[in-house]
């Protein structure tokens, strides 16, 4: 019983059947000039149109990477370095003569191939601004409009949440950014010149939504854009970048030139046509299955808010991906929860499966103001195309009884009406009650 769709996905058949020919028979190497190299480099062009269409885009805009990690990293890393080149060009060094740094903008709950990039650049001397995104998990637009500078190179943030699964306001998001960038234009600060009149650019993570919203950028207003062929039915391993025609980039990798010189190395043809592949039909199909999975969705959170105590949804309850159900189940560990279930026959995580090495609590469940026992008890069960309403039945009839046993062998318990707090060294000066098995205590 598998509900870690967002961790990732089966390979679709129709994926895996477009994908064939390109092990063995069309093997050869896009950059030669005879004919099996023409015929893997077609194929690689078709792809690029054919996800340039879907996004309303054009092809020369699509640069293929390894998966959403290197996307996010070539889009931060590459903005950052192409912005501190131009501003330094402007005057000397913008890092060491005092002149105003490069800025970007994100929030407190991006993946970590978002933050990790953001935190290293601050070590380098750039400037970072992290949102707060509020009790339910979404931002505000007026904070991002509140905190952009005419310094301001990038504007990062996840169009949905990879571990609440809520969906940002990407469109209203965009709009101001674009505003900002008129307004550069008709009344520009005395130190920067029409070169930097389009910074800020905006990325958005947009791995987790691919499957189930517009991903349209013209609809989105983003200059670059983040999708991931593994959470959609398709191939691991692969993924792309979509770059707007104006939005300048340093390169992360260097060495052939491939995919117009921003990301060198001999193009993996099969899992190229295989992602292109599994984004036609995701798209194709993402009205219809989205909303067969609210209605499972809904289901779910139903059944367990009633059927098991001390539970508290993360995130917002409707303006959520379709597939996503993120409860915090107090009194017990959550590794415990997922293994003794996992015996079961029931898969799902504890926060973000890509982090499931670490037993720190989750960032995101703590960005929204929660308690450290509410991050630490985070479980992330996420619907997929072969989730039916049988399946949640099978699963709530274990869930429950699994809670209850592993809370009676818990050494705490934890008082839901406890103050919210972001931070465990605050836990347990703001009142909040651990009860012991033979003793209570403040």
């Amino acid at each position: 019983m598998y509900l870690d769709f967002a961790a990732t996905t089966p390979l679709d058949p129709r994926v895996q059947e477009a994908m064939e020919p390109f092990w063995r028979e069309e093997f050869g190497n896009p950059g030669g000039l005879y004919e099996e190299g023409r015929r893997a480099k077609e194929a690689i062009t078709n792809a690029r149109e054919s996800i340039a269409r879907i996004i309303g885009a054009k092809a020369d805009e699509i640069i293929f990477t390894s998966g959403g990690t290197e996307s996010d990293n070539l889009a931060i890393f590459g903005v950052a370095k192409a912005a501190l080149s131009k501003m330094s060009n402007l005057g000397g060094s913008t890092l060491e003569s005092g002149r105003e740094k490069p800025h970007i903008i994100t929030t407190q709950f991006e993946h970590h191939a978002v933050l990790h990039p953001c935190k290293q650049l601050e070590k380098e001397g750039f400037d970072v601004t992290y949102l707060g995104v509020g009790e339910e998990g979404i931002i505000n637009p007026e904070d991002v409009k509140n905190a952009l500078r005419p310094e301001t190179a990038l504007v990062t943030i996840m169009y949905a949440n990879n571990e609440i699964g809520t969906i940002q306001p990407i469109r209203e998001i965009g709009k101001i950014i674009k505003e900002f960038r008129d307004q550069k234009k008709s009344a520009p600060p005395y130190n920067l010149q029409p070169t930097t009149y389009n910074l800020p650019y905006f990325h958005t993570d947009a791995c987790q939504a691919a499957g189930y919203l517009d991903v349209n950028v013209n609809n989105l207003g983003v200059d670059l854009m983040s999708i991931n062929g593994s959470k959609m039915y398709g191939p691991k391993g692969i993924g792309f970048l979509y770059k707007k025609m104006n939005a300048k980039l340093a390169p992360i990798l260097y060495g052939g030139g491939q995919e117009m010189r921003l990301r060198s190395g001999t193009e993996n043809v099969p899992l190229i046509v295989g992602l292109a592949r599994a984004f036609e039909i995701a798209q194709a199909e993402r009205e219809e299955e989205s909303r067969r999975l609210t209605e499972l969705r809904d289901y779910f959170i139903g059944r367990i808010m009633r059927g098991i105590p001390k539970v508290a949804l993360n995130g917002h309850a409707v303006k959520r991906l379709p597939s996503n159900v993120n409860v915090s189940i107090l009194d017990i560990e959550g590794e415990a929860l997922v293994l003794y279930m996992d015996a079961k026959g029931i898969s799902f995580s504890t926060g973000s499966a890509c982090t499931s090495e670490s037993l720190d609590p989750s960032h995101v469940i703590l960005a929204l103001g929660k308690p450290y026992e509410f991050a630490h008890s985070s479980m992330r069960f996420t619907l997929g195309r072969a989730t039916t309403r049988e399946d949640i039945d099978y699963v709530m009839e274990h869930l429950p009884n699994t809670v209850k046993w592993l809370r009676i062998v818990s050494p705490i318990t934890i008082d839901m009406n406890a103050k919210s707090m972001s931070h465990p060294e605050v836990f347990a000066g703001e009142g909040l009650r651990v009860k012991a098995k033979s003793k209570s205590y403040k």
